[in-house]
């Protein structure tokens, strides 16, 4: 008798902290849910006089950005538009998660079927503090070894749109390796007796098994490393040139993070600049959205031809 109720006892304790838990996971949420709507209601209505101003459609694709008056033929003129911006900072954040996507996966190949356990210990650390180093110090090894190299090969000028897309693949590979990696090593678990029973060759299991078997998770890190990308801030604006022209691979340019992070601070507040720069900060929010939503559905599709 008293061994079951010493079990209830035990019952409804676990049952009262799995009612506690739940709760403050639900209270956790709705506070990160209410922060969030707070920061997109506050920068809305900061780019609002911005939007009245000018329009929202002259706003994203005119290609002038002057926050200072200059003198026109008639009179004094603002011209803010961002249309070079936004294009530079998708250039940037697409060609680096594209240089450091086929990298990601191939270190993650390499980590799960070839490295035994002694390297595997050894580099996984590694792969965790390279995503802890400070921005400013990849922007200080951007500066010192991949722009003095591209001058050293006679470029008009080292600062690109190049070489801030290499050093940004560079910091954003164990995003893409760490979520691919642990991917494969559940599916190699679970494949790996059966494949080892019928013979089947590691590589070709790698490549017609673990990889489609892996999109949902290569997805996921595209997604990661795109977010950090376009949002990557000190380390692009030591690298990229800051200027305000259409991006070119070889030419320098400017991203939306490097453009608030210039001028917010020589922005008078409540000014017309200081509203453009909150509208460009609102445009960035918007296409990252966009682009989360747009994969939200590829893998929504791809998981529909799967099944």
């Amino acid at each position: 008798m008293e061994y079951l109720n010493f079990i209830r006892n035990k019952s409804l304790i676990n049952k009262s902290n799995e009612i506690v838990f739940s709760l403050l996971i639900k209270l956790f949420s709705f506070v990160c849910i209410i922060l969030l709507a707070f920061i997109i209601f506050f920068i809305i209505k900061e780019s609002i006089p911005l939007f009245n101003k000018i329009g929202i459609l002259n706003f994203i694709f005119g290609k002038v950005w002057h926050p200072l008056t200059f003198v026109s033929s008639k009179n004094l003129v603002e011209s803010y538009g961002i249309f070079n911006i936004v294009i530079a900072t998708l250039y940037t954040a697409f060609l680096s998660t594209f240089i450091s996507l086929f990298i990601g996966i191939g270190f993650s190949i390499f980590i799960v079927f070839i490295a035994n356990k002694s390297v595997r210990f050894f580099i996984m650390p590694i792969m965790d503090l390279i995503v802890a180093i400070p921005s400013v110090i990849y922007g200080f090894i951007g500066l010192v070894i991949i722009v003095k190299f591209f001058e050293k090969l006679s470029m008009p000028a080292g600062e690109s749109v190049l070489a801030a897309s290499l050093l940004l693949s560079f910091m954003i590979v164990p995003f893409i390796a760490s979520t691919v990696g642990e991917s494969m090593i559940l599916i190699n678990k679970k494949y790996k007796d059966i494949s080892l029973t019928l013979g089947v060759d590691k590589w070709h299991m790698i490549l017609n098994l673990i990889l489609p078997s892996s999109k949902n998770a290569i997805l996921v890190g595209f997604i990661l490393s795109v977010s950090r990308a376009m949002g990557e801030t000190m380390a692009v604006m030591m690298v990229i040139g800051n200027s305000l022209v259409f991006p070119k691979l070889l030419g320098k340019a400017e991203t939306i993070a490097s453009l608030i992070a210039l001028e917010i601070g020589t922005a008078e507040v409540k000014s017309l600049h200081y509203s453009a720069l909150f509208a460009s900060g609102a445009i960035l929010m918007l296409s990252l959205s966009i682009i989360n939503i747009a994969v939200y559905f590829l893998r929504k599709y791809l998981l529909k031809l799967e099944n």
